[in-house]
Parts: C-alpha cells; sequence; structure tokens
C-alpha cells in the first residue's frame, strides 16, 4: 500500500531532461592514453539521459528530449532508454547525422577526459519545431545542461524548450556539465553557460566548474554564492570525493560522502543529480526547510 506522501510510479511528477545523448567508447584498461589503449567498450552516455535514467531507476518518472541518428547506435540508445522506463516521446532521429561518440580517457586516479566525434552530430541539429512541446509542459521539472547550447539550430531549440517549460510551472536545473574541448574557446563557454544562468531554480556545478565560471581558485562558500541570483532555489557545489555544498536563500551546508575505491567516475555527478531531482520533484519543501 502507497501512502499519500509517497505516490506511485504513475502518480509522481515528471522530470524531463533536454540535451544530448550519445557513445562513450570507455578503454578495457585505465591509465593510459587513448592511443595507447588496446580495446574500448561502448557504453550509453551524455548527461541529460544519464539524469533521466537514475531517475527512472530509482522508481521517479522521466522522459528525455533530444535527438539522435537514425543509426545503429542511435535505434540503440534509444531502446537503453525505453528499456530503463524512460519516456522516449521526446527524441527524433537524424537521417543526414550520425549520433555523437566520445571516447573517454580514464586515468589511474579514476577521473576521465573526452574526445568527440561531432561534425556535426544528430544532437546539435534538433530544431524548435521538432519540440514535442505537450512533453514538455508536462514536467514538473525540466533539467539540462549547456552542450546544447554552443551551436544552433539546438541552441534555439534549448531556449524555446527551457522558455515553454518555465510557462507551465517547471521547476528549471541546470548543470553546465562543461567540455570545455567543444566549445569554440574558454571565454565563448563561459559567457554562454552564464547566458541563461539567473533562468534556472536550481543548479548543480562541480568544484572544477566553480573556478572554472568565477576565475577563484579558492572554494569555499564566498566564491559559491558569487554564482547566486535573486531566484534561484538551490546552489550545489559537488567536490567529488569531498561531498557537496548546498546553498539556499536562508541556510547551507555540507554533506559528506562515502569513502569508496574510485575506479570510474563517469556519469557520478549525473546520478547525483537524478537523485536530487526525485526527491524534489514532489517535496519542494527540502528547499525550504533546513533539516538535520
Amino acid at each position: 500500500m502507497t501512502s499519500s506522501n509517497t505516490p506511485s510510479t504513475g502518480d509522481k511528477g515528471l522530470v524531463v531532461s533536454f540535451g544530448e545523448m550519445l557513445i562513450d567508447f570507455v578503454p578495457t584498461e585505465s591509465g593510459v592514453s587513448l592511443s595507447e589503449s588496446s580495446g574500448f567498450l561502448k557504453a550509453p552516455g551524455g548527461a541529460p539521459a544519464n539524469v533521466a535514467i537514475a531517475v527512472s531507476r530509482l522508481g521517479g518518472r522521466a522522459a528525455f528530449v533530444g535527438k539522435l541518428g537514425d543509426d545503429d547506435f542511435g535505434h540503440m540508445l534509444a531502446g537503453i532508454l525505453k528499456k530503463n522506463g524512460v519516456d522516449d516521446q521526446g527524441i527524433n532521429f537524424d537521417k543526414g547525422a550520425r549520433t555523437a561518440l566520445a571516447f573517454v580517457t580514464l586515468r589511474s586516479d579514476g577521473e576521465r577526459e573526452f574526445m568527440f566525434y561531432r561534425n556535426p552530430s544528430a544532437d546539435m541539429l534538433l530544431r524548435p519545431d521538432e519540440l514535442n512541446l505537450e512533453l514538455i509542459r508536462s514536467a514538473k521539472v525540466f533539467h539540462y545542461g549547456s552542450i546544447s547550447l554552443i551551436t544552433e539550430p539546438c541552441r534555439s531549440a534549448h531556449m524555446k524548450a527551457m522558455e515553454v517549460a518555465k510557462e507551465a510551472g517547471a521547476l528549471l536545473s541546470y548543470d553546465p556539465n562543461l567540455r570545455e574541448p567543444l566549445w569554440p574557446s574558454p571565454e565563448e563557454a563561459r559567457t554562454q553557460i552564464m547566458s541563461i544562468w539567473d533562468k534556472a531554480d536550481i543548479i548543480k556545478v562541480s568544484d572544477v566548474e566553480l573556478e572554472f565560471l568565477t576565475g577563484n581558485k579558492t572554494i569555499d562558500d564566498e566564491t559559491a554564492m558569487s554564482l547566486w541570483h535573486p531566484t534561484l532555489k538551490l546552489l550545489l557545489v559537488t567536490l567529488g570525493e569531498n561531498g557537496c555544498r548546498y546553498y539556499t536563500k536562508d541556510f547551507h551546508g555540507s554533506v559528506e560522502t562515502f569513502h569508496v575505491d574510485a575506479v570510474d567516475t563517469t556519469g557520478a555527478g549525473d546520478s547525483f543529480v537524478g537523485a536530487l531531482l526525485n526527491q524534489i520533484v514532489d517535496d519542494q519543501s527540502v528547499l525550504e526547510e533546513k533539516r538535520d
């Protein structure tokens, strides 16, 4: 029996993720360069899609909006979303462009570096007129990153989707998910990431992104709060093995992490965001009440 405070999946609010989904090629060994790796395993990737799957696996309702290539990889990714219970009504397929690929280098400490193949890839070609506006309007939380801001027409599709979701009353959730190699320059990345900053209700940045956006190497409350804007409800700064810090207009604090031996950190931040949004979508009191 389900209580009124813990709705069944059918009653839960919908988290809609917008952006890229791609294939990550992960080396079979860590601590070597791409050219030195003896083999790669293909894995589904793309931060917004990872978040949608995380929400669904935690018992929530999730949908993905984006564009894939009309190729084997694209249909494989769509199938993975469906298999994981993610609503796929927002997916478009492009016959002229391939699904994006990323080769991931795993360092010996579990951190990673990326090499992308998208010239252009299908996700970059999503147009505003291809958006499933009915699906977007049904979102209680609308989540996105910044990669979809890099080029047109996807940037315009991103802006339109964000506007429609906001007008329909959704909370806007933003994880910039900085990937410097995809941007023309660091300056352009900073400018475009910040261009939609004041639209978001919830923002999550890593310590690396905090330093990039502020230019301050000191990761403390003052640096974090320099990114605060008046209508923001929650700012999160993730600190890897050191947990995270959280900020609202009335209180702030930190949460320690569990100690683990890091093997591969790919998708860790997306899992964090998925778990957070799955909690917030039906209980926004956590944004207003400090809990021990």
